[in-house]
């Protein structure tokens, strides 16, 4: 692996990473700061119980998307290096979760890491999503369907023998999710929790 090539693929996968969907779509769509709402996160799930769904799909798509357009840049015109995918990747997760537009502030990243899951490990990224669909429809819980979700895509990339830094950037990425939700997992041993329930601004008058 070439140093330098690791290097800037970090840096551009944290700057496309940083790109914060949720906030700038939600200011675009509805003309509000989406931080002030609800749970206070840039992500799906408050975008969704705050201004509905279809501002919600907009920005579970840019989130998938910005990490793979970095995977995509860094493959085809620097390196294909399976470990500086890895390393761009993780970059990216990061930026997510760290964004350089927030100060150092983010989201959970479990959209990002779905896009990077499908571009890097495709069936684990199929089986995660496959996990957290029955979760949440069956417990209204998405923060419970995206931890265990995040543990079976990891696996997953062991289990099907994925090229081994693609293996150990789904186990990294499976940890960050967790300690992002560790709120969350409080909430959920204490019967607090949230469930899922699509909203709108007019909701909150």
């Amino acid at each position: 692996m070439n140093f330098l090539s690791g290097i800037g693929g970090f840096l551009l996968g944290y700057l496309f990473g940083s790109i914060p969907c949720g906030l700038w779509l939600v200011q675009a769509f509805h003309g509000i700061d989406i931080r002030k709402y609800g749970s206070g996160n840039i992500g799906t799930t408050n975008v969704f119980r705050t201004v509905g769904p279809k501002t919600a799909a907009a920005v579970l798509i840019g989130d998938m998307l910005k990490g793979i357009a970095a995977l995509m840049i860094m493959s085809r015109f620097m390196a294909a290096d399976p470990a500086i995918v890895a390393i761009t990747a993780l970059g990216a997760l990061l930026g997510h979760n760290y964004s350089l537009f927030l100060g150092f502030k983010g989201g959970k990243g479990v959209a990002t890491g779905l896009g990077l899951f499908l571009y890097m490990l495709p069936w684990g990224a199929a089986a995660g999503f496959g996990v957290w669909a029955v979760i949440v429809l069956i417990t209204r819980y998405v923060s419970l369907g995206s931890i265990i979700a995040a543990a079976v895509a990891a696996a997953t990339g062991w289990y099907l023998n994925y090229p081994v830094p693609y293996a150990v950037f789904g186990t990294l990425a499976c940890l960050f999710v967790i300690i992002r939700h560790k709120e969350n997992i409080g909430r959920l041993m204490n019967g607090t929790e949230s469930k899922i329930k699509a909203g709108h601004l007019d909701d909150k008058k």
